[in-house]
């Protein structure tokens, strides 16, 4: 199941009330993307795209968690039945399936980390799952970032960023642009949006 627009648009509004930071922005960013990717893909639909795009780091209501954002927001979209998005909110941060490649801290109960190394040892990972870690990488909270120049500044803030979600991320990208048959910053209007 999953909310609609207007429905995704209201919780990420409250979750900001309870958490106000760039994060919100971010996520509309994520959206923006998400949405103009899937149009141009063809066989995704960019409504949901977009809806993805925007809760993906829902989790964030809860307070300023990093590894515990990905349990927190499985967990509460699960609670209002929105279980693409629970996959979502689980998936955005692990492009190959594992918590090896996590960047942060691992701010989570035993019982969260539990739920999280669970669910995705036996998640399918479709073609939204990839598109929103991709555009989780494109998006800044002010505007649309070349994707390496996001991944440099997430080493610089965190002092480390794991080759294997470096190359799986422009991996993610090439298969995109592969897809669409163009450069991703043409779709995404890298140069004219802005939240």
């Amino acid at each position: 199941m999953l909310p609609t627009r207007e429905e995704a648009e209201k919780l990420l509004k409250e979750a900001e009330i309870c958490n106000p930071g760039p994060w919100g922005n971010h996520s509309r960013v994520a959206a923006h993307c998400a949405k103009r990717i899937a149009l141009a893909c063809g066989d995704l639909d960019s409504e949901k795209a977009y809806i993805f795009g925007l809760l993906h780091d829902i989790g964030r209501k809860f307070g300023v968690r990093h590894l515990g954002h990905v349990s927190d927001g499985y967990s509460y979209m699960l609670s209002l039945g929105y279980d693409e998005v629970a996959q979502i909110c689980l998936t955005h941060s692990f492009n190959n399936q594992t918590t090896d490649e996590y960047i942060g801290k691992f701010d989570t109960s035993d019982v969260e980390y539990e739920l999280i190394k669970n669910a995705l040892a036996i998640v399918k990972m479709v073609d939204y799952d990839k598109l929103i870690q991709l555009c989780d990488a494109l998006a800044g909270s002010e505007c649309i970032l070349d994707i390496e120049v996001r991944m440099e500044d997430v080493k610089r803030r965190y002092g480390f960023y794991p080759k294997e979600k470096w190359n799986s991320n422009m991996a993610l990208k090439k298969y995109f642009e592969q897809k669409i048959g163009k450069d991703i910053h043409e779709v995404v209007e890298s140069d004219t949006y802005s939240p």
